[in-house]
């Protein structure tokens, strides 16, 4: 029998200010501006242990909550790593943060659904 390979996801959101410092040609981007975020986690793998899941559900929630409410209500520009917050930077951000509790870590992605943007982050 072949294994058997699932997937999945939790979803938190979180408001913050950010602007982007190298934009080329400045424009809009370049002034203090903000959005509403969504952050998607993903797990991959093969079901674990007695209970048969990927990884604990609950537990997936609560980091990836956790690392919201980091940026929740700020200025994304002051956090390490997020000195141009692109979305691309942003997936990095999150992944650094949830992939060692979550080895099976596999796609990150951070939208800003009022303005149909969005980001993915494959992890392999």
């Amino acid at each position: 029998m072949s294994s058997r390979i699932f997937e999945i996801t939790k979803a938190a959101t979180f408001d913050a200010a950010h602007h982007l410092p190298a934009n080329p040609g400045g424009g809009p981007y370049t002034r203090l501006h903000g959005h509403s975020f969504k952050v998607e986690a993903t797990v991959r793998g093969e079901e674990q242990g007695a209970v048969g899941w990927v990884a604990d559900l609950g537990e997936l929630d609560r980091v990836l909550r956790a690392a919201a409410g980091e940026l929740d209500h700020g200025m994304l520009n002051e956090k390490p790593g997020l000195e141009s917050p692109t979305l691309e930077h942003l997936c990095l951000w999150f992944a650094e943060r949830l992939k060692a509790d979550f080895p099976g870590l596999s796609r990150i992605v951070v939208s800003r659904p009022t303005v149909g943007e969005s980001c993915a982050l494959n992890l392999g």
